[in-house]
């Protein structure tokens, strides 16, 4: 717990002067949001704000991690390694579509396929590297689809080369669908880094009761088999003092955006920690706000497209804008009652994620 709480605070700390130093440096070098002109008239005034703060979270939450395990003497674990590993990866193609926005000038940056691309490809490293480094028979991740726990559905059932496949695909598509989902989120000030921050709280409380109940320590109805839960639950504690401290810099009106870096580096990460806890599906109900903004956008493409062809070319919109919260926007809700009421639907979303959680051990163990 101490090695937690030293996590935490100190992700805050640097987070809190880390983001502050880094926003007057993206002004001073004109690293600046260009705002696409088809949106809410309101997000004009946005124009030329600092972005790419996504670096300050990723940087805070090194650090922090880092700290901790020097100042408690504790070796990084291979779990929490490939974490931090994914969250710098995927924000790394979070960072090129950035800086092409930053060179070209313009609200657009790198295009979809490329993007899906550099995801997947990270995606593949950490799924074949998950699958490695065996302790006493537990590796990082596993073969087999989780809710709270390990299903009896294995990818591995038709034998090893054909599981490894399985297993990839449907980590790419995890993290993929992960770290669009807090991109198509982060559009509002302040709305993605504390949505973020609650699901990894979550995942910092379902770390440490995973530890507490591990099969490690004694074989038991409801104990869990996850290789390394207390250092997973390090570095979502420090990623969610990197956000908290970004949030305050982030908040209406924010000095600083954190830009397709710390969006689809954060949105990385929720999917490394929800694979490697085995608590896959249960991610889509901590992460219920990216879903939603996921869902509204899919549903509106595909009704413009069907509408089209049925329509002679016109095609009709169920939404005024996506992502969802533009279309709030568009009806004349302010920005902060927009974030904060997807606030409360987050922290919803999240508390009925815990329940699930919990409620499940208390079945199992009893």
């Amino acid at each position: 717990m101490g090695l937690i709480l030293l996590g935490a605070l100190a992700a805050v700390i640097i987070g809190l002067v880390g983001t502050r130093y880094y926003a007057g440096l993206a002004k001073r070098r004109g690293w600046a949001q260009f705002i696409r002109v088809d949106g809410p008239e309101s997000h004009q005034s946005k124009r030329g704000t600092p972005q790419m703060g996504g670096i300050a979270i990723i940087g805070a939450t090194l650090a922090a991690y880092a700290i901790a395990h020097l100042a408690t003497w504790n070796a990084p674990t291979i779990s929490g390694l490939l974490v931090l590993f994914l969250m710098v990866g995927v924000g790394f193609i979070g960072f090129l579509d950035d800086w092409t926005k930053i060179r070209r000038e313009r609200s657009l940056g790198l295009r979809s396929g490329q993007k899906l691309l550099g995801q997947a490809l990270v995606a593949v490293v950490f799924a074949l590297l998950a699958t490695r480094f065996a302790r006493d028979g537990t590796t990082p991740a596993s073969f087999r689809i989780s809710v709270v726990r390990d299903t009896a559905i294995d990818l591995a059932f038709a034998g090893a080369i054909l599981g490894t496949i399985l297993l990839v695909a449907w980590v790419v598509l995890m993290i993929t669908a992960a770290s669009n989902g807090v991109n198509l989120a982060d559009g509002l000030d302040g709305q993605a880094a504390g949505a973020c921050a609650m699901a990894l709280v979550a995942y910092t409380m379902i770390g440490i009761w995973q530890s507490l109940q591990s099969c490690r320590a004694a074989v038991v109805p409801g104990c869990y088999e996850v290789r390394d839960p207390l250092d997973l639950a390090l570095v979502a504690a420090c990623m969610a003092g990197a956000c908290i401290g970004f949030l305050w810099w982030n908040t209406p009106p924010a000095i600083l955006f954190m830009g397709d870096t710390g969006s689809l580096g954060l949105g990385g990460a929720l999917a490394g920690l929800a694979i490697l806890s085995r608590t896959e599906l249960l991610l889509i109900l901590l992460g219920g706000l990216f879903v939603f903004e996921v869902v509204t956008v899919i549903l509106q493409v595909g009704i413009f497209k069907l509408t089209k062809r049925a329509g002679g070319g016109v095609g009709r919109r169920l939404f005024l804008m996506t992502p969802i919260h533009h279309h709030f926007e568009k009806l004349g809700w302010n920005q902060v009652t927009v974030s904060i009421r997807f606030w409360i639907i987050a922290a919803v979303c999240v508390g009925a994620g815990m329940g699930l959680f919990y409620g499940e051990w208390v079945l199992v163990a009893t």
